[in-house]
């Protein structure tokens, strides 16, 4: 290690970050070992139950959070880039759109600005284009999974326009034994 570099990592200050992550960690793994413990025992014959892999799961994540919180006092993590808002603000404005616009405007139309609102927090910059698209491709999940799948989503006009199309396009139905 070079001389400005040994100098550099002496400087370091703990990473507070990383020590609040760790702490997360912990607390989601007292959260699960709580949980775990209040599953009724099973698997009495092989000793092992429904309480085994949450256990095992919460060990994982106080190992994890050990590891962070002592890898965060020394300071080893890498320097981080600094965190752009307008990317978080362009997503998280189309997650709360689609939250507020699906029951009115059905799930095509609000997951596809969802997905526009997105793809120009990901730094496409045509939204119509990208509305367009994401439109297209949920009006396509709408109908594999509350037409073929059976499943309830919201449906708005794209929807209804969409299913009195394929109504048009598609032979009438004629009932077996009728004359």
């Amino acid at each position: 290690m070079s001389e400005p570099q040994a100098h550099a990592s002496a400087r370091r200050r703990p990473d507070w970050a990383a020590l609040v992550i760790a702490a997360g960690l912990g607390l989601l793994g007292v959260i699960v070992a709580w949980d775990a413990s209040r599953l009724g025992t099973g698997g009495s014959y092989a000793r092992i139950g429904p309480q085994t892999i949450p256990y095992v799961i919460a060990i994982g994540l106080g190992g994890l959070a050990v590891w962070t919180a002592i890898e965060a006092w020394r300071g080893d993590f890498p320097e981080r880039d600094r965190q752009e808002f307008a990317p978080v603000a362009w997503i998280v404005g189309g997650l709360l759109a689609q939250l507020v616009l699906i029951r009115f405007v059905g799930f095509s139309l609000a997951t596809g600005l969802l997905f526009a609102m997105t793809a120009r927090g990901l730094g496409k910059v045509r939204l119509p284009l990208a509305l367009l698209v994401g439109v297209l491709l949920s009006a396509a999940v709408w109908y594999v999974f509350a037409r073929l799948l059976q499943l309830n989503l919201p449906a708005g006009p794209p929807e209804r326009l969409l299913l009195d199309l394929l109504a048009m396009l598609s032979p009438p139905r004629t009932v077996a034994g009728a004359s």
